[in-house]
């Protein structure tokens, strides 16, 4: 008989709630990550047991350690369990009871998990743009001290003819000290970011969903590789609305009776993801690039700020997006069944003559 644990997780303890079914009888205990022997706890229980417990971070460990043991993982959204709590007490104990409850139900609000080569690809690409903010925040600095002494050279201070400027400017003290760490801390950064683009590219030449994806224009090797290893398997979405809702990009709604009100975008979703479409999509407008998307922007500039269209933009994107990874197919075959779509749309709207 299978046994269900409701884990209350912390970064240094955990409170377990299990019970078998052959008994009923709840149990639980407090455990310490330093102290007690957390693989020998579970390792009592006959595989598969099922348990569950919030999102959170700084639980992988414990995850791997459950999988190698065979247990089964379910990973619940916080505030959902939370919605189920009944008493206004709360506390390690009554936490792990409601998951256990949960459990035992089948109310657990389970959210998807990827497997450990998407999270392995997503936290190289999450990596890379901690380095990129390093590097932002380290050329922000440099402008500073530049416009400090007269030197106005905007985005063309990093090229070489603008640092070998920035080098010979007569600086001393404190901006000086800050132009020799920055422009080595910039060289170093630069070959670390490089090195973990090759390791990303690495990852995504053998993977045919994302050369189906770089097919479509805008979109490169970073934001390939994070729609479908955040999006896969597409299966779990029934229609292509949730998919703009799970990346954050559908629009707040506050809406009663008659009254409907829609404000600014939820940013529910992968922040990262959605960072990432949000530039793709401004690649996408571009001139030379997709034309239906570029006249769409262009359209919506009329009556909205740049900010909104490039959003609005990025949700049209990731919709395609997820039809060329659902239907397996790329750019050019996702255009050549759009015109055909419009073209038979066309003709089913032309008036039938009959004779006589």
């Amino acid at each position: 008989m299978p046994v269900y644990l409701g884990v209350d997780f912390h970064a240094r303890s955990q409170t377990v709630c299990w019970c078998s079914t052959e008994d009923g009888v709840i149990r639980q205990r407090t455990l310490d990550h330093e102290r007690d022997n957390v693989p020998a706890f579970y390792a009592q229980f006959a595989a598969p047991a099922i348990v569950g417990l919030e999102s959170s971070g700084y639980a992988l460990w414990f995850h791997r350690l459950l999988a190698e043991q065979g247990h089964h993982v379910l990973v619940g959204d916080a505030a959902a369990i939370r919605k189920f709590a009944k008493r206004r007490q709360k506390n390690d104990r009554r936490d792990a009871e409601l998951l256990l409850d949960l459990l035992l139900h089948g109310d657990f609000p389970a959210v998807y998990v990827p497997p450990p080569a998407s999270r392995d690809v997503l936290g190289l690409l999450r990596y890379r743009h901690r380095l990129v903010r390093m590097r932002t925040m380290l050329r922000n600095g440099l402008q500073a001290v530049a416009l400090n002494h007269q030197l106005r050279l905007g985005p063309g201070l990093f090229t070489a003819r603008g640092r070998q400027q920035l080098s010979a400017l007569p600086l001393d003290g404190a901006d000086a000290t800050q132009r020799t760490h920055s422009l080595a801390l910039l060289e170093a950064l630069q070959k670390k970011i490089l090195e973990v683009e090759e390791i990303l590219d690495a990852r995504a030449a053998d993977d045919p969903r994302v050369t189906r994806l770089r097919t479509h224009p805008g979109v490169g090797l970073l934001t390939s590789l994070a729609v479908v290893h955040t999006l896969e398997p597409v299966t779990r979405f029934d229609r292509a609305r949730r998919i703009a809702a799970y990346c954050g990009l559908d629009p707040k709604e506050h809406s009663s009776g008659e009254t409907q009100r829609y404000g600014h975008i939820s940013k529910q979703g992968n922040r990262l993801l959605r960072f990432l479409l949000i530039e793709a999509a401004h690649h996408a407008v571009a001139p030379g690039q997709d034309d239906d998307l570029r006249r769409f922007y262009y359209h919506l500039l009329v009556k909205k700020h740049a900010a909104v269209a490039a959003v609005a933009v990025a949700r049209k994107l990731v919709l395609r997006l997820y039809r060329m990874l659902r239907d397996q197919i790329d750019y050019d075959e996702f255009r050549r069944r759009g015109r055909d779509a419009r073209r038979a749309r066309e003709i089913s709207s032309l008036p039938i003559h009959r004779d006589g």
